[in-house]
Parts: C-alpha cells; structure tokens; sequence
C-alpha cells in the first residue's frame, strides 16, 4: 500500500509522482515497475471518524497505465493541480509521471461524504 493524492473525471481515477522525497529516481519506483508487470490495482479511498457513524470506503479495482497522451497528461495534471494547492506550487511538475485507473470493479460502504474526495 501507497498513500497517495488522486483525482476522478467520472471515468478515470488519475495519480501522479510527485516531488515528495523518494530514495530512487520516479520511474524506478516499485509502484511504476508493479504496474508494468502487472496492471491490476486496487485503490482505497476511506474516511475514518471517532463517529462511527460517519465512516465509509470505496474500493476500486482496476487497471493501470502510465499515461502517455500529451492531452490526457495535460487533463489529468490540470485536474490535480485544482484539487491540491501544494501541486500548484511546484510539487507536480509537467514531466511527472502520471498513471490512470481504470475502474473493473467498484465496492463501497458507509455514507459517502463526496465532497473530501
């Protein structure tokens, strides 16, 4: 497991490498070099509460690719960046690597409160 910041279009979960300190270069990360070899992925987005009656989560599995299309990079980096002001400081730069989801499965419990995610 990988904590990590996403965004969803309605169709596509996208996730980027940030410039958050790593031990190896981007594209030697294990999560990038998984995903090569097998594309199946699972992404967990919950919320936890000291009242339980406000937890919830949403499990999607899918597929992964790293996304190579200049329009669809430039979507999905645009994306990002409105959800997270710190990728809009400097923390996502144009170059980084980006990997789209694409939802098979999708499980959720709880009472999903949409607009944390």
């Amino acid at each position: 497991m990988v904590p990590i910041c996403f965004t969803y279009d309605g169709s596509f979960f996208y996730i980027a490498i940030d410039r958050k300190p790593k031990r190896v270069a981007p594209t030697q990360l294990a999560r990038l070099k998984n995903i090569r070899i097998t594309p199946q992925v699972a992404l967990l987005i919950d919320e936890y509460d000291e009242d339980w009656t406000r937890l919830w989560y949403v499990l999607v599995r899918g597929e992964a690719k790293l996304v190579s299309a200049a329009a669809e990079r430039k979507r999905a980096l645009a994306q990002l960046r409105a959800k997270y002001p710190q990728y809009r400081t400097g923390m996502l730069p144009d170059d980084a690597p980006i990997v789209r989801i694409t939802p098979q499965r999708i499980t959720s419990w709880g009472r999903i409160d949409r607009q944390n995610t």
